[in-house]
């Protein structure tokens, strides 16, 4: 399934690129957002807009650089620093992005009006933003940065967050997972899966030291779960692990 580059309004004057992949069948089905990590809409992220295309989602990639330095970088250009940059200030820059997405979503014939929101490093917060206040009925994060600036927002949220990390990932130290376990263990919707050595940036082939395939297949495999539960009940949980 190969998806196609278009232009999504921006709620604020002009336009941002977005990578949209649609699938086969006729029928209306749930779309997933993914709000990528620092190096923006590349091979990788484009990849997994495909793969869940070719599993029957509506799947798309916003560019949420589009303000300062738009387009995918390379792992080592140093402009992924600056464009990020102050982190928590262009998070919520981004936020009316992916609302402005679903709205673009909704010329779209094939949607049924519900939507997830995959947030990769970087875009982690998104999976917790997007289901509080951005009009996203589910969210994943995984890998994901400076998530601890947001676990407040899970408080009086009922829709199903679900986070995964790797035990090795260096943004997400021990004070982090002791404060998400906390919140999962106190909260039906969320759910936490951390897996013991895996790093930060496992579900990116291009990066090679940290892929790790049987990571990204398991966060593959819940966010196509939960896309599951919003053809029309609820998104699916699974008990954390």
């Amino acid at each position: 399934m190969q998806g196609k580059n278009v232009k999504v309004r921006s709620s604020e004057g002009g336009e941002f690129d977005c990578y949209l992949a649609t699938p086969r069948t006729g029928a209306k089905v749930p779309a997933i957002v993914i709000a990528s990590a620092v190096h923006g809409v590349n091979s990788d992220v484009r990849a997994i807009v495909d793969e869940f295309a070719s599993q029957g989602f509506l799947a798309a990639a916003p560019d949420l650089f589009w303000r300062s330095i738009p387009g995918p970088l390379a792992r080592d250009d140093e402009r992924t620093k600056q464009r990020s940059q102050p982190r928590l200030a262009k998070i919520k820059l981004g936020e009316a992005d992916l609302a402005d997405m679903l709205a673009g979503l909704r010329k779209e014939p094939r949607w049924n009006g519900r939507a997830a929101v995959m947030g990769l490093c970087y875009g982690g917060p998104y999976a917790i933003l997007g289901p509080k206040r951005l009009g996203y009925d589910a969210g994943i994060s995984c890998h994901g940065s400076q998530m601890l600036d947001y676990i407040g927002e899970l408080e009086d949220l009922e829709r199903t967050v679900c986070v995964i990390w790797g035990d090795a990932d260096h943004q997400a130290p021990v004070e982090v997972l002791d404060a998400y376990r906390g919140a999962a263990s106190r909260m039906k919707n969320l759910e936490l899966h951390v897996f013991p050595g895996v790093l930060h940036g496992y579900m990116m082939p291009d990066n090679a030291k940290a892929f790790d395939r049987k990571t990204r297949d398991f966060s593959m495999a819940r966010a196509l779960a939960i896309l599951e539960g919003l053809r029309g009940g609820e998104a699916g949980r699974r008990k954390a692990g």
